[in-house]
């Protein structure tokens, strides 16, 4: 079965557009999920493996509107909950 990460052979999408000389990190919160994803892998919460497959279980409206970081920072959660590091409620911004 597909998922929606496998789009070889499928058109509709729009170019991909290079910007010249671009940054690594558009923002700051990108270069902190890279940190947070790989403290995660060397302490054994998860493998690259699960990190993968959990980015390719999002629903597919999620991760087609998701940017790259958008992507990895939805499959940590997906990961923490799944292996009990967190509860959902923990993962919910305060009510105020």
């Amino acid at each position: 079965m597909s998922r929606i990460n496998d789009v070889g052979g499928m058109t509709g999408f729009a170019a991909i557009v290079q910007e010249p000389d671009e940054p690594p990190f558009h923002a700051d919160w990108e270069a902190h999920v890279l940190a947070l994803n790989a403290a995660l892998i060397r302490r054994g919460i998860y493998n690259l493996d699960e990190f993968r497959d959990a980015q390719e279980r999002l629903p597919v409206p999620e991760y087609l509107a998701a940017s790259y970081y958008e992507r990895w920072f939805a499959a940590i959660r997906v990961l923490l909950v799944e292996k009990g590091v967190v509860d959902e409620a923990d993962l919910e911004p305060p009510r105020g």
